[in-house]
């Protein structure tokens, strides 16, 4: 029998200073907060949760896999983020082609210097 899975549900990221985390992702990055519990925060991502607690046991202590953020205009985005402060890596740039669709993204650090990617895709030129 093979196992099926359905989409991807909830995302879990450690930060040292959950409070701190909150404020950022849900001030800078525009994100609608669900609920807090027992240190930890969860946000909404699209069908996807983010959940924020810190690390439980060392090994769980590292960062974060880089989440990437669906958007439809990254100009748009790229501004508002930097008038809301956001630290970047760089600026709104063409990473490929498929077929039709061109992939654009750049790149933010939030306060604990976990790497965000903000990605559009768009019809080519």
């Amino acid at each position: 029998m093979t196992a099926m899975l359905g989409p991807l549900a909830q995302v879990a990221v450690t930060f040292k200073d959950v409070p701190r985390a909150v404020t950022w992702y849900r001030d800078v990055l525009g994100l609608s907060l669900l609920f807090e519990t027992g240190g930890m925060a969860f946000f909404a991502m699209g069908d996807v949760r983010l959940m924020m607690t810190t690390a439980e046991k060392p090994e769980f202590d590292h960062p974060a896999s880089v989440l990437y953020f669906r958007v439809h205009d990254i100009s748009a985005a790229f501004l508002a983020l930097e008038a809301r402060g956001a630290t970047f890596e760089d600026k709104p740039h063409l990473v490929g082609k498929m077929g039709s669709t061109e992939i654009w993204m750049f790149f933010v650090r939030d306060p604990e210097q976990h790497l965000l990617g903000i990605t559009e895709e768009r019809a080519g030129t």
